[in-house]
């Protein structure tokens, strides 16, 4: 069954774009990225600007607009069962440069997870040279180091 992704949440001074693979069924039926309460994303971005973690779908989207960053997913729409990003068939692939070039204020991408980083890569190999590529935040990940998260998004967000 074919499913539909999220458009772009992107302002025109967001500076790091964070790209994702697909929203999982908890982020579809929340209506926003991220929605799995077991996902780290959230808690780690409120850790990394100093700010709670936030509640709602308009908390977060503060949070974003607050720091600069941007979100969207690789995948646009495909057919998965599950959330599993190894259950993805069929991707249309999302349009990242045409988002880089309509907002030339993002000169960063990080890439949450390796299938992020791979399908970035393997249709969009020039955008290299900006990305970041980090462990993913899901609950499958159990290894991963929060640390590398916080410097990143540090580093690269309106909080320099």
């Amino acid at each position: 069954m074919k499913h539909i992704g999220f458009e772009p949440f992107v302002n025109d001074d967001s500076k790091l774009l964070i790209l994702g693979s697909f929203p999982s069924i908890k982020s579809r039926e929340e209506g926003f990225y991220y929605g799995n309460r077991q996902n780290k994303f959230w808690r780690i971005l409120a850790e990394s600007f100093f700010a709670e973690i936030p509640k709602t779908v308009e908390d977060k989207k503060r949070l974003l607009s607050a720091n600069g960053i941007a979100l969207w997913d690789m995948v646009i729409s495909c057919d998965i069962k599950g959330s599993m990003d190894k259950d993805i068939k069929n991707p249309v692939i999302a349009d990242v440069p045409a988002l880089l070039k309509s907002y030339p204020s993002i000169r960063n991408v990080i890439t949450n997870g390796a299938t992020a980083k791979s399908l970035l890569l393997k249709y969009y190999p020039n955008v290299e040279k900006i990305c970041l590529p980090l462990p993913s935040t899901s609950p499958a990940n159990a290894r991963l180091n929060k640390n590398v998260w916080i410097e990143a998004l540090r580093a690269n967000s309106h909080k320099k």
